[in-house]
């Protein structure tokens, strides 16, 4: 795998996180450079991580990591997405609503969320004879720590033009991401 074709699957695997990202910076209303900056370190070290953790594991567990990463996927996503919907239910018939705050495992479960499918794509890293996993998995690490602090900045700029509508559709965003996932592993795979 030559240097640009590592550049393009680390861009790839780091869309999801990008896409989380966005709207996290979309529905947190008190977002501070401390939340950008663990957004960004959590995305960019699950999604080194994983691929690291895959290509050890080699071939012997692939199937067994394809068969229930999209699951994962579903039901992290769906759980915060969910309540994300339902707090901004709650905050429509509030006269002062609460702002939406951001908490370290609410990232960190966003983070193994969006990286599982790096799980196997660093098996698959294990069948190839010239990848050297950890450079590898620095290069995808650092590309979507910084796609997720953009996508947190972005997300930020257009909260604050969408007013209180901002957290039902980060949670409608994060919901229909793990049915994407879903349906692209379960059908597409």
């Amino acid at each position: 795998m030559n240097f640009l074709e590592l550049i393009l699957t680390a861009i790839g695997l780091s869309m999801d996180a990008f896409a989380v990202s966005v709207t996290d910076g979309l529905c947190c209303k008190d977002l501070q450079k401390k939340h950008v900056v663990s957004i960004g370190l959590c995305f960019g070290i699950m999604q080194g991580l994983m691929p690291t953790i895959g290509f050890f594991l080699g071939q012997a567990f692939t199937e067994y990591i394809t068969a229930v990463d999209h699951y994962i996927a579903l039901i992290l996503l769906g759980y915060i997405g969910g309540k994300m919907i339902l707090d901004a239910i709650r905050e429509s018939k509030q006269k002062e609503p609460e702002p939406y705050h951001i908490h370290l495992k609410t990232i960190l479960m966003q983070g193994i969320a969006t990286s599982i499918d790096a799980l196997a794509v660093g098996v698959s890293f294990s069948a190839l004879a010239n990848i050297h996993i950890l450079p590898a998995a620095l290069e995808i690490a650092g590309i979507t720590c910084m796609l997720s602090i953009t996508g947190v900045c972005f997300g930020k700029r257009l909260g604050q033009k969408c007013g209180s509508y901002a957290l039902f559709a980060g949670g409608l965003i994060l919901i229909l991401l793990g049915v994407k996932i879903f349906i692209q592993h379960m059908f597409f795979s």
